[in-house]
C-alpha cells in the first residue's frame, strides 16, 4: 500500500487533486531551514513549489543548540563527522512546519527526525496536535532518540536511557491524542489527568520511526506507521527492512501495516557518497530510484545538495519531479 493512500485520505478531495499525486512512489523534500538559505524568501519559494509540483511531503530536521566542542560521533557518516558545521543558523523544526502549513494545501509535514528527548512531553504533544489541526491533518511525526550527548546536556535534558524515555513519550502521546482525560505514570514520564484539546484531526498522528538498530525496529513494531531510514546503503536498507519485519512478527503485528521510507541525497554535482545518493543522468537517477522501490521503500526523502545556491537546488528538484519521478512504474 502506498504511503500516500495511508496518509492523505482525509486531505485529497477531488479529481484534480488526485491527478496531481500520480507517481508510483512517494517523494519528500528536505526543507532549506538551515544555513544561509534559511530565509523567509527561500522557504516560501521552496514550500509553494513543492506543493505545486506534487511532492508527497516536506521535512525539517531537529537541532536546537550547537555546543562549541562536540565529541559525539554522527552515526550516518563513515568518520562520525556531522555534515553541517556547528554554529550555522538552524530554524526550529516544528516552527518551520507551521510556516509550511500556512503556505501549502496538499503537502504533508514531517520531521526527519524530531529528537524526543529534547523537549517536555506534554508541551511537544501540544505543538504536534496544533500543527495537525491547523494543517487539516497533514502532520507526520518522525521521531528518533538522538546521538549528540553534548546537545542534550546544553538543553539540560537527560541523555541516558533515552530509548526507554522515547518509548514512554510515544505511549504518552497515544493517551494525549486519544483519551478524554489522559494521564500517564511511567518511570520517566508522569502527568495527572489533564484536559488536552484540540486533538489531532484523526485522533492519531502517523509516527515515522528513525534509527538503524534493534530498538528502533521494536519501536517501529510497537508505535510506528512507517520505518524511516537515513543515508543508508542498499545492503543496509535490506537489513533494516528485514529487522522491522522480524520485530513485527515477534510483537504479533502484521508487517503489512508498516511502510518504509529512506532519506537520500539528491546530488546535483556528484559529490556525495554514491551509495547514499541519487545522482547522474536522468536514466541513472531513474535506475537508482527504482532500486530503492524494489527494496520495498515506498517513500524517498530527497536531501538536495549542489553548488549554485537554493535556486539551483530547487530547480534540480523540479527537474527530478518532471523527468525522473514519472518514469518510475
Amino acid at each position: 500500500m502506498k504511503l500516500l493512500a495511508r496518509g492523505r485520505s482525509s486531505v485529497l478531495g477531488n479529481a484534480n487533486e488526485e491527478q496531481v499525486w500520480s507517481f508510483a512512489m512517494d517523494w519528500g523534500a528536505h526543507l532549506p531551514h538551515l544555513g544561509r538559505q534559511a530565509t523567509p524568501e527561500h522557504l516560501t519559494s521552496f514550500i509553494t513549489t513543492c506543493d505545486r509540483i506534487g511532492m508527497h511531503s516536506v521535512w525539517s530536521s531537529d537541532h536546537i543548540a550547537w555546543p562549541k566542542d562536540i565529541q559525539a560521533k554522527y552515526p550516518y557518516t563513515d568518520d562520525g563527522s556531522f555534515p553541517a558545521p556547528p554554529g550555522i543558523p538552524w530554524l526550529d523544526p516544528i516552527g518551520t512546519l507551521f510556516y509550511a502549513a500556512a503556505l501549502s494545501e496538499r503537502v504533508l509535514l514531517g520531521t526527519t527526525v524530531l529528537i524526543l528527548g529534547y523537549r517536555p512531553v506534554v508541551q511537544t504533544a501540544k505543538a504536534w496536535a496544533s500543527l495537525d489541526v491547523l494543517s487539516k491533518g497533514r502532520a507526520l511525526l518522525g521521531v528518533g532518540v538522538g546521538w549528540m550527548r553534548e546537545e542534550f546536556e546544553a538543553l539540560q535534558m537527560p541523555f541516558d536511557h533515552r530509548g526507554a524515555r522515547a518509548d514512554e513519550q510515544l505511549e504518552a502521546f497515544e493517551k494525549l491524542f486519544g483519551e478524554d482525560w489522559p494521564s500517564y505514570e511511567g518511570r520517566y514520564t508522569k502527568f495527572p489527568a489533564i484536559g488536552f484539546y484540540p486533538r489531532p484531526e484523526n485522533g492519531h498522528i502517523p509516527v515515522w520511526v528513525g534509527g538503524d538498530s534493534e530498538p528502533a525496529y521494536r519501536r517501529t513494531a510497537r508505535f510506528g506507521d512507517v520505518f524511516h531510514a537515513a543515508f543508508q546503503t542498499e545492503a543496509q536498507l535490506v537489513e533494516h527492512r528485514a529487522g522491522v519485519i522480524a520485530a513485527c512478527n515477534a510483537a504479533g503485528r502484521d508487517p503489512e501495516q508498516i511502510g518504509f521510507s529512506t532519506r537520500v541525497y539528491l546530488d546535483l554535482d556528484g559529490d556525495a557518497n554514491p551509495e547514499k545518493s541519487i545522482a547522474g543522468s536522468t536514466q541513472q537517477m531513474t535506475d537508482s530510484a527504482a532500486r530503492l522501490g524494489s527494496l520495498g521503500y515506498e517513500h524517498v526523502l530527497l536531501d538536495i545538495t549542489g553548488r549554485g545556491g537554493p535556486e539551483r537546488r530547487l530547480a534540480g528538484l523540479v527537474q527530478f519531479m518532471s523527468d525522473v519521478a514519472p518514469a518510475l512504474k
